[in-house]
């Protein structure tokens, strides 16, 4: 009997599982192309078709879905983590706009602003998704500017806009009203009844495609004079940041009351960056720094490694339980110690990656209650040098539900906003090629309703709302001109046995590592192949101070997918939580798995939106 009781703990969670997806795996052999939008896909494929690396393909899809509004646009920041197979290293690209000049707590406050606002010209950093493009096509690329931004500019020049955006556009039409040039593009039915585009109807953006010409043209004179391919990309970023599409932003911002100068944009760069990592299992998890949360994911793996996941069944409440604990302290440690690393203070990144500072997280969990007042932890013991914390009497009165700085928490009678800022803005783009090159990005900002800058076509980001105005909150993500906000995007990537083995990346805002974390478990701990890993239903915790907004914070709360049995909701009913539901809670995973072994590639593409990929 115990022979048996044995193989059901081991095999059930593996029999559970094998059942058909909504959405076929996709095979590929040469290259993968996978993103937010069947034709930002198909972007893609046309790019490799035409003989780039998977580089030029990323750089092709982010051009492509940046002009579809698919949740970012020109004017928003890019995120990305590349494997160079020449190398053998993970490489890191921060193209996250800073805030600009005469963005202080002060001014905010003055304004009556708990924080930096969620639209409008004031919610605007930098562009960073023009820089990041060309950066990395300069550096890792092998084509043109101009062959990679072509699908693009002919859709600029007018495509068949899919009945996402439009409706996006039609129901934020009256916020889009009070932007001129917002309005010039996005309402070409001004006066009638649905004034945003019908889906489907030839969406032109003629100021957009000027701006990318004028890329091309800047690409073109350099390599006119002598200039190289790399050369002539750059000459066509100094022409954004600094010349005439720079002087037209900036008009065109300041006219609609926003702070970005020209000083601004010239000052600003990309920065390629070594990403962390940590090791779970034998396996290397790759994740940008933290000016994004994705350190998250790494301090996560750190404490679910300690697991005993032998018996630990697929979404029980058990597991659930466990994992929203984890998200419990790694967030709370997010929501304190995360900021620019360019600035000071200096996050302690170290001690927070530790796995020693990971044991002692994980002997605070209880098992059998959930904790609504986690706090951040101290990682100062188990950094190098400093080993006093300098913010102890800031993390002595911070507190989960309770604080000197107090996050805004919502009504228990009020609906949760599911749809709205926990999950607001971005999209991700996955690539690889024969030769070993793998792309994981996930871009953002300048999403629908933004503040087009002036005749540019180029849509502003928002991503100035993720600072916080007071150190008590967070000491190191307090808003400063020149200075990066502490950003939700975080592409992901892991390697095994020096070898890539899964990229992955998801839109959604303050689910990003939460969801990526059961992903990543879905495929290393329940044996499930890569598209039924990025459809699996999720749990998402709310315990977080959100990054958008109001910053909102409801603890205890807890989405978990429909046809979650009675039996499990009742025991986390019992554990203290409060349930929400939702139909699809996978999240809108897209993701890579190298099949080494048989020398192949298997795409997988969510079920959650309009997540596509092609391969061959």
């Amino acid at each position: 009997m115990k022979k048996y009781l044995l193989f059901f703990c081991f095999v059930f969670p593996l029999f559970l599982h094998a059942q058909r997806t909504q959405k076929p795996a996709i095979h590929a052999k040469n290259w993968l192309a996978i993103t937010g939008k069947p034709m930002g896909a198909t972007a893609g494929a046309t790019i490799f078709n035409k003989g780039g690396n998977a580089v030029d393909a990323a750089c092709g899809m982010l051009a492509a879905t940046a002009t579809m509004w698919d949740v970012l646009s020109w004017g928003g920041e890019t995120q990305a983590l590349i494997y160079n197979p020449n190398t053998g290293k993970v490489i890191g690209i921060n193209a996250l706009g800073v805030a600009p000049t005469g963005a202080t707590p002060d001014f905010f406050k003055g304004k009556g602003m708990d924080y930096p606002p969620q639209y409008g010209p004031l919610s605007a950093v930098t562009p960073g998704t023009p820089g990041g493009l060309m950066t990395m096509l300069a550096e890792y690329g092998t084509m043109s500017l101009k062959a990679v931004l072509a699908p693009a500019m002919e859709m600029a020049a007018g495509y068949p806009i899919e009945i996402q955006t439009a409706n996006a556009i039609e129901s934020q039409k009256e916020r889009i009203k009070a932007w001129p040039y917002s309005k010039k593009v996005y309402l070409p039915h001004l006066g009638e009844e649905r004034e945003a585009p019908y889906p489907g109807e030839i969406f032109k953006q003629l100021d957009l495609l000027n701006t990318l010409e004028k890329l091309v043209e800047a690409e073109k004179i350099a390599l006119a004079v002598g200039k190289s391919r790399k050369e002539a990309i750059y000459a066509a970023y100094d022409r954004f940041y600094k010349g005439d599409i720079a002087d037209e932003f900036v008009r065109g911002c300041q006219e609609q009351e926003g702070l970005i100068t020209k000083a601004d944009l010239a000052n600003w760069k990309v920065y390629i960056e070594e990403p962390d990592m940590t090791n779970y299992k034998g396996i290397d998890v790759y994740k940008l720094t933290s000016w994004v949360q994705g350190p998250v994911l790494l301090q996560a793996l750190n404490m679910v490694e300690q697991f005993d996941m032998t018996c630990m069944e697929f979404n029980t409440a058990k597991y659930l339980h466990g994992l929203y604990q984890v998200m419990n302290m790694t967030f709370a440690d997010r929501d304190f110690y995360y900021g620019d690393p360019y600035f000071e203070p200096k996050e302690p990144m170290k001690g927070l990656l530790s796995k020693e500072y990971a044991k002692k997280r994980v002997q605070e969990i209880n098992w059998k209650k959930n904790d609504v007042d986690t706090k951040p932890g101290d990682p100062y013991p188990y950094e190098d040098g400093i080993k006093i914390n300098p913010f102890q009497d800031l993390l002595k009165n911070w507190g989960g539900s309770v604080s000197a700085a107090p996050a805004p928490q919502f009504n228990e009678n009020e609906e949760f906003p599911q749809g709205e800022d926990f999950y607001m803005g971005t999209t991700s783009i996955q690539a690889a090629d024969k030769d070993g090159w793998v792309v994981s990005i996930t871009p953002s900002g300048g999403w629908v309703p933004a503040v087009i800058a002036g005749n540019t076509g180029v849509g502003m980001s928002q991503r100035m709302q993720s600072f916080v105005l007071d150190a008590a909150e967070n000491p190191y993500n307090v808003v400063e001109p020149g200075k990066r906000p502490r950003a939700t995007l975080t592409p992901s990537m892991a390697l095994k046995d020096g070898k890539p083995f899964i990229s992955f990346a998801v839109q959604g805002g303050d689910s990003q590592d939460q969801n990526q974390l059961q992903f990543f478990l879905n495929m290393v701990e329940f044996g499930m192949n890569v598209q039924e890993a990025v459809e699996a239903p999720n749990m998402n915790s709310f315990q977080l101070r959100g990054s958008f907004g109001k910053h909102e914070f409801k603890p205890g709360v807890m989405l978990v997918n429909e046809n979650t049995p009675p039996w499990t909701r009742k025991k986390l009913t019992e554990m203290g939580y409060k349930l929400e539901y939702n139909a699809r809670t996978s999240g809108p995973i897209n993701a890579i798995y190298f099949d080494w072994k048989n020398g192949s590639m298997w795409g997988g593409a969510s079920n959650f939106g309009d997540d596509y990929g092609i391969g061959w």
